[in-house]
């Protein structure tokens, strides 16, 4: 067969409205397709589930488009257009839903359990059939799922085979032939039962087995009068193939013969009117088989079936009009009867089928043997002592149109009911947890609408809830600094026009304790964020540059609010360590950055304010304008300039004298000083203004690194080779709020004042350089005006020798040394100070 005759051609274009006729027509029919298609491994229940889910989305979302130019009609093309698409749909996902899950791979949606139709609380599955019936389904779940697909087109929709190839090819079967194959392997009787030595399942050659009255052989079957069969045998007017009760495989039956099942449904045990299965067996009597097999009391062959005493008028089993059932016997049983739900295939006894009742030409007990003769073989079973026609055995094409195939026909049985009991048990437990939760989250005052951008509450209780009431807030009076024994951040009053603002006092309060996720955040290191141990005291709250901005303080931290004056996205919260400040580290606090500028808050004894840059040393300073609650006009901030062309500090006058601030990115601004650590003073001189001017580039160095005070002092001069004039070493450090983490420069300047200071050394956590260990040692590679390199080290008054080592070897006395060396050479340096002992080079 060519490729191109496995290419789906549709016989037309399809409706919505006419697939959803097809579908609502044929419902039942397209159910059991896909019940029969989809994988037994499922189990029945969510089989019968899945089957109904599957036709119900089946439908085309608009109208299906068919060939251009359609082809030649065929005979088994003579199908209903909207019924062929709605079949094809169903063939499709039925078989994507038997697929297996895997991994990797993205799952599809026929392959989930269906989420309608759902039935709780109980199980669906089809009325029960047989044991052909379950040999059946045993046999089918054998196969694959496009096997299954052929074999149900093929014996359930009486299509033809390139007909069968053509469906299986459009829903998408890689391998059409292999899956037409697998339908075909399931009536070889190698595969139909094994155990029977040839046989097909439920049949018997000479030897004993079990049957059911009024059964017939599978395609291709027939029985000769000895009751032996094989396959490929068909029957002929006298109920044999030859004179000797044979017919070689292939040929064809005559008129009267046994009839073919695979092309005329159910037929009886004989091809004769009259429903015998020999020549001369007399009407309404039972088909019989030989001895030592069972039958199904009640049972007959397709028109030859007959009721009570043979008589053709008895009553009809809806299911088949050519059945007629009797009125039940002790002895007889019904074979289409529902069980207990022990057994869904047998009877209450375990053999037989109840209610299913027998006429007068079959056999009363359930299960019951007959002998023929003496010698137990060949005679056959009836209501007399001699049997007339052989049993036949219903073929799987006929048993796929059975109750047992049937999910629109259903039984119902519960779940687990201890399982059931438990999980509503546990359900229950989790909705309660649920709505509690909920609730505690909900309670008011502190959701989102009150508290701005503040986050859920998470806590409550009498001291959390004192530290977020605006009403306790701590407000100082204006005079209070003035009579205080010190003078730090604890006797600022309170200012701003907005310190009445009760509901912005909550937000920021709120905001302090929990910063939700659109709050911009930041904290200098080592500064504790949580909410405050108690209500803190209130320093500031007004509008400043188009902001709402509210400054606290805790007597550990200060912690700045700001938020935009319409709305509250886009707030932010800053902390900054403050504890043990004095006059002067309480002197000013940043309250607004707005487009790199910066405005100060200014402590109440500060008496002026001005501005200095310490690149230009020789220039005098220019008046910074505050306002009535001592906030300064905006001035350029060096914490965020990127080249450094000016360095703006913040010169503040007191009762005491000039003090110098400068800002590090930080809520508190940095003091910078000149001298040796154990006597700095503010760095106001001319001396330590033309120091400052030629290392103020380095604070880049300390950005953001919770700097209380910056001091820089001289710590040694040198004469330089080849008469290059005095060189000079600084010492920087950068003490913190908390204690640790300083940072030291050792810097190095050559006579030039124009030029800036070369970053000799630097180390952080060092003692030197500060009130601890003043001692400090550097080096340099310098290369002279005559192109000569040199090694130039220095070290404070304390060291009396220095000595270096590896790329370049030297030693002097003293704290000063220069020796000769090469571009690029790298030596280790050492000192000895005035005790004897050896320390290193600052690193």
């Amino acid at each position: 067969m060519s490729t191109q005759d496995l290419v789906p051609s549709p016989v037309g274009p399809v409706d919505v409205e006419q697939a959803e006729a097809a579908l609502v027509e044929r419902y039942p029919r397209l159910v059991r397709i896909a019940y029969l298609v989809l994988p037994p491994s499922l189990g029945r229940n969510r089989r019968v589930l899945t089957a109904h889910a599957l036709v119900q989305r089946s439908l085309p979302r608009r109208r299906v488009p068919g060939p251009a130019v359609p082809g030649p009609r065929r005979a088994e093309d003579a199908v209903d257009p909207g019924y062929a698409y709605v079949r094809g749909e169903v063939l499709r996902q039925a078989l994507i839903a038997g697929l297996p899950l895997r991994r990797l791979a993205l799952p599809r949606r026929a392959q989930f359990p269906p989420l309608l139709p759902h039935v709780w609380g109980l199980r669906l599955f089809p009325r029960v059939g047989g044991a052909d019936e379950l040999a059946l389904d045993q046999q089918l779940s054998r196969l694959s799922g496009p096997g299954r697909a052929a074999y149900v087109l093929r014996g359930l929709e009486r299509q033809g085979d390139p007909e069968v190839l053509r469906i299986l090819a459009a829903a998408g079967v890689d391998d059409p032939a292999a899956a037409l194959a697998e339908a075909d392997a399931l009536d070889d009787p190698a595969f139909t039962d094994p155990g029977h030595s040839g046989h097909p399942a439920g049949t018997a050659g000479t030897g004993s087995g079990t049957d059911r009255v009024g059964e017939q052989s599978g395609p291709g079957w027939a029985w000769g009068p000895d009751g032996t069969g094989s396959p490929g045998e068909t029957g002929s007017s006298d109920g044999t193939g030859s004179p000797d009760g044979t017919r070689s495989p292939g040929e064809a039956r005559n008129p009267g013969g046994t009839g073919d099942l695979g092309s005329a449904g159910r037929l009886g045990g004989s091809g004769r009117p009259d429903g015998s299965g020999l020549p001369g067996a007399p009407a309404g009597t039972g088909s019989a088989a030989p001895e030592g097999r069972s039958e199904r009391v009640g049972e007959q062959a397709g028109p030859g079936r007959v009721g009570r005493a043979g008589l053709p008028d008895g009553p009809r089993d809806p299911r088949d009009p050519g059945r007629a059932t009797g009125p039940a016997t002790p002895g007889g049983s019904r074979r289409d009867a529902d069980t207990d739900g022990h057994d869904e295939r047998g009877g209450h006894d375990g053999h037989g089928e109840p209610g299913r009742t027998a006429g007068p030409g079959q056999a009363g007990a359930l299960g019951g043997h007959e002998s023929g003769g003496p010698s137990g073989a060949g005679r056959p079973r009836g209501a007399g002592p001699r049997g007339s026609a052989l049993p036949r055995r219903l073929s799987g094409a006929a048993l796929l149109e059975s109750d047992e195939f049937d999910p629109c026909a259903l039984q119902a049985r519960p779940t687990d009911l201890m399982r059931r009991r438990q999980h509503a048990r546990a359900g229950f437990v989790a909705v309660v947890a649920l709505v509690v939760c909920g609730t505690l989250l909900g309670l008011p005052g502190d959701g989102w609408g009150r508290n701005g951008a503040a986050a859920p509450s998470y806590a409550r209780n009498p001291a959390a809830e004192a530290a977020l009431d605006p009403g306790e807030v701590k407000r100082v009076e204006p005079g209070v600094w003035q009579g205080a024994t010190r003078r730090d951040f604890s006797v600022w009053p309170v200012r701003g026009g907005l310190r009445g603002d009760s509901a912005l006092l909550r937000r920021a309060l709120a905001v302090w304790a929990r910063p939700g996720g659109s709050v911009r955040t930041s904290a200098t290191p080592g500064t504790p964020v949580g909410p405050p141990m108690g209500p803190p005291q209130l320093l500031f709250a007004g509008r400043v540059d188009a902001m709402r901005v509210v400054l606290f303080h805790d007597g550990l931290r200060a912690v700045r609010y700001a938020e935009p004056v319409e709305g509250t996205e886009g707030a932010a919260l800053d902390f900054a360590r403050t504890d043990a400040a004095d006059a002067v580290g309480a002197a000013a606090l940043v309250v607004s950055r707005a487009g790199g500028n910066v405005r100060y808050l200014t402590a109440p004894w500060v008496r002026e304010t001005a501005v200095r840059d310490l690149l230009m040393p020789a220039k005098d300073p220019w008046p910074l304008a505050r306002d009535a609650d001592g906030v300064t006009e905006p001035l350029p901030s060096p914490a965020r300039a990127g080249a450094c062309s000016r360095w703006n500090t913040l010169q503040v006058r007191d009762g005491e004298g000039v003090r110098l601030l400068t800002d590090l990115g930080e809520l508190a601004p940095a003091r910078l000083l000149w001298g040796p650590p154990a006597a700095p003073a503010d760095a106001t001189g001319p001396e330590a203004r033309e120091a400052w001017a030629r290392t103020a580039c380095q604070l880049a160095a300390v950005r953001g690194h919770g700097v209380r005070s910056v001091n820089a002092w001289r710590f040694a001069r040198q004469p330089l080779p080849e008469g290059a004039g005095r060189a000079t070493w600084v010492c920087t450090r950068a003490e913190t709020w908390r204690g640790t983490g300083s940072r030291v420069l050792a810097q190095f300047l050559v006579p030039s004042p124009r030029v800036p200071a070369a970053l000799a050394a630097r180390s952080e956590g060092s003692p030197a350089c500060g009130v601890r260990d003043p001692r400090v040692l550097a080096g340099v590679l310098w290369q002279a005006p005559g192109g000569g390199w040199f090694v130039l080290a220095a070290g404070s008054p304390d060291f009396t020798a220095l000595e270096v080592s590896g790329g370049v070897e030297g030693r002097s006395d003293g704290p000063l040394l220069a020796v000769r060396a090469k571009a690029g050479a790298r030596a280790d340096l050492d000192g000895t100070l005035r005790g004897g002992s050896r320390t290193g080079a600052l690193r």
